[in-house]
């Protein structure tokens, strides 16, 4: 992912609103959002190059997603995949906070990256580019390919374009988070960030919704947990405008406050 915009515990109806869109390059092998064969109860799309995943759940109550953090000065080509921890988490037997204090030791090996965590004892953010385990408290949170809540203008807009969806009828809420992932509104130059990459870049990458020369959003993911436990998570891949749906009873528990 490249874009993550979440409400918890926020909203009368869900405990959890994720609105995500995953930009990479339009050549990467990917298999769409399915249960594995291999993991039957992990639901996630998979990148079909490394063998991770980037958004998922598994039954047994547990949220996973993870955005690269935009470093190309850091870059190390032969790191292990950054998705690996998506997968990894949701197919062990480890608590977020347990999975997140072992993977202390090992962070360094990977390029920058924020993974978020979830399971019933409540939603957790880390990154290898800051120091600390996060414990979120209900709000409303943005992340891209910086820290969590950095003030870049997609991550500032995105986040008020879910306040104003939070306020609308809780009946067609997925719809309008799948509406407001496909904003291609750049930036204008002063408000942009300096990553690293040249300036016609930082353009292109500015807006919610990526299409640049070989590499863009792909697809966009909508995830809902009802205050009752029951998931809903939608992915429109945009290439053949493919919608994949699920709904699941998540463990039946709620995330701790």
């Amino acid at each position: 992912m490249c874009l993550i915009l979440m409400a918890y515990r926020v909203h009368p109806d869900y405990e959890l609103l994720v609105a995500a869109n995953r930009d990479e390059f339009y050549d990467r092998p990917t298999a769409p959002l399915a249960f594995w064969d291999d993991h039957p109860a992990l639901l996630a799309g998979r990148d079909l190059q490394e063998g991770g995943a980037w958004m998922g759940l598994s039954g047994a109550g547990r949220f996973a997603a993870l955005t690269n953090y935009r470093d190309p000065n850091r870059v190390r080509p032969d790191a292990p995949s950054r998705g690996h921890l998506v997968r990894d988490y949701l197919c062990s037997a480890s608590s977020a906070l347990v999975y997140l204090d072992r993977l202390r030791a090992s962070s360094a090996d990977y390029n920058g990256f924020n993974l978020l965590l979830g399971d019933e004892t409540g939603l957790y953010y880390a990154s290898n580019r800051a120091a600390g385990i996060r414990r979120l408290a209900p709000g409303v949170y943005g992340l891209s390919n910086h820290l969590l809540d950095t003030p870049w203008p997609k991550v500032e807009r995105g986040r008020r374009a879910l306040r104003q969806v939070l306020e609308q009828p809780a009946e067609g809420i997925v719809e309008s988070l799948l509406e407001l992932l496909t904003d291609r509104t750049p930036a204008p130059d002063a408000e942009l960030p300096h990553t690293g990459v040249p300036l016609e870049w930082e353009r292109w990458l500015s807006p919610l919704f990526i299409a640049a020369p070989g590499y863009g959003t792909r697809s966009s993911t909508v995830l809902v947990i009802s205050a009752t436990g029951r998931a809903r998570m939608v992915e429109m891949t945009w290439a053949n405008a493919y919608r994949r749906e699920f709904e699941l009873d998540w463990g039946g528990r709620d995330l701790a406050p």
